[in-house]
């Protein structure tokens, strides 16, 4: 029989539903992960000189989760960002979607996948550390049609934490699956990202309107602050007059990422005072970059410390947001008898 992860209590939401909390471990990382929401509540890898630190934003029970909102940590879906004006049009009929975020729909709508208990699938500490999550959406769940069954698989092999989807409905609907880890590399005490250092493998970017919805063009990156070919410091960048830093208070913007791709990094994320570095290895054709903007230091998290506006970077390899209503972007569309899979790679290391 195959030995299965440790797990433990995580708590319980107001409504007296009860959390656990699985750990998978090896001798380079420690993951602790939620059956609510399929969040990551926490990572923890060494630095330079091999002491072991958070490096997420996240919190020690479900309740907190549950009081504070956001998307802390966890899986996204039914549809990753925004859909504008909450309405999806499929084959000539129109869908009315749950508005979450002004007029549009957010993270799949008001109760998106980052609000539900997932299942599990399996729990196993060999060979590989691996957890395995499944939830059924009901057709017309938040507003989207057809029965979805979505798989959710994190695995952990010696620097890598790989996270995998696979997705399939009983009508034509709209898809877009995610994670939304806030990362801190710096550990728990750190004062905020704005000194890491970040590489994207993107020659362009959606810009967006004033509500943060994809205006449909995809802009080069040469010339703005929203070019990271080569590495720069997020903090020399995001306070420049750029109308779209304007637009969501800082970055929180989709990157089009190359054709190769999981063959090479889609990001690499470095903080030079503790020698951590990340890696992001995807699938997905964009990486939504979010510098926690509207953190407001209304609560705290790991260690104690106080969450204000760039306490972490959420880094959301995805489809492109509002998909649906441009014809120009890759389709979102998923359709009975196929199968949407999605794979996200975080790779860790120190130097």
């Amino acid at each position: 029989m195959t030995p299965v992860l440790p797990s433990e209590p995580f708590g319980q939401l107001p409504d007296g539903r009860a959390a656990t909390l699985f750990t998978l471990e090896n001798n380079r990382l420690r993951v602790r992960i939620t059956d609510f929401g399929g969040r990551m509540v926490s990572i923890e890898t060494p630095d330079r000189d091999g002491v072991r630190d958070h490096i997420l934003l996240g919190f020690g029970n479900v309740a907190a989760y549950s009081d504070y909102g956001g998307s802390f940590g966890c899986l996204l879906g039914r549809y990753a960002n925004r859909i504008a004006g909450g309405s999806v049009t499929l084959d000539g009929q129109t869908y009315k979607l749950s508005k979450n975020n002004g007029d549009a729909t957010l993270h799949g709508g008001a109760v998106g996948f980052n609000r539900v208990f997932w299942t599990v699938a399996a729990a196993d500490a060999e060979p590989l550390p691996k957890l395995v999550l499944t939830h059924v959406s009901p057709d017309g769940d938040q507003g989207f049609p057809g029965e979805v069954i979505t798989r959710a698989t994190y695995q952990l092999e010696a620097d890598t934490l790989s996270l995998s989807f696979e997705a399939r409905t009983t009508k034509p609907t709209v898809i877009n699956l995610s994670a939304h880890p806030y990362f801190n590399l710096g550990g728990s005490g750190s004062l905020g990202v704005l000194r890491h250092e970040v590489t994207i493998a993107a020659e362009a970017f959606l810009p967006t309107d004033g509500a943060q919805i994809p205006t449909g063009e995809i802009r080069s990156v040469a010339g703005s602050p929203f070019d990271f070919r080569k590495p720069a410091l997020l903090g020399s960048r995001i306070r420049q007059p750029d109308p779209q830093l304007f637009h969501g208070l800082g970055y929180d913007h989709c990157f089009v990422l190359g054709t190769d791709g999981a063959a090479s990094p889609a990001i690499r994320v470095r903080d030079p005072a503790s020698g951590r570095v990340l890696e992001i290895y995807t699938d997905q054709p964009g990486i939504q970059v979010y510098t926690a903007n509207k953190l407001s230091g209304a609560f705290a998290g790991h260690g104690g410390f106080i969450y204000r506006q760039s306490a972490g970077l959420a880094l959301e390899p995805q489809d492109f947001p509002d998909a649906p209503h441009h014809p120009n972007f890759p389709s979102t569309v998923l359709r009975p008898g196929d199968i949407c899979r999605r794979t996200i790679r975080y790779q860790f290391a120190a130097e």
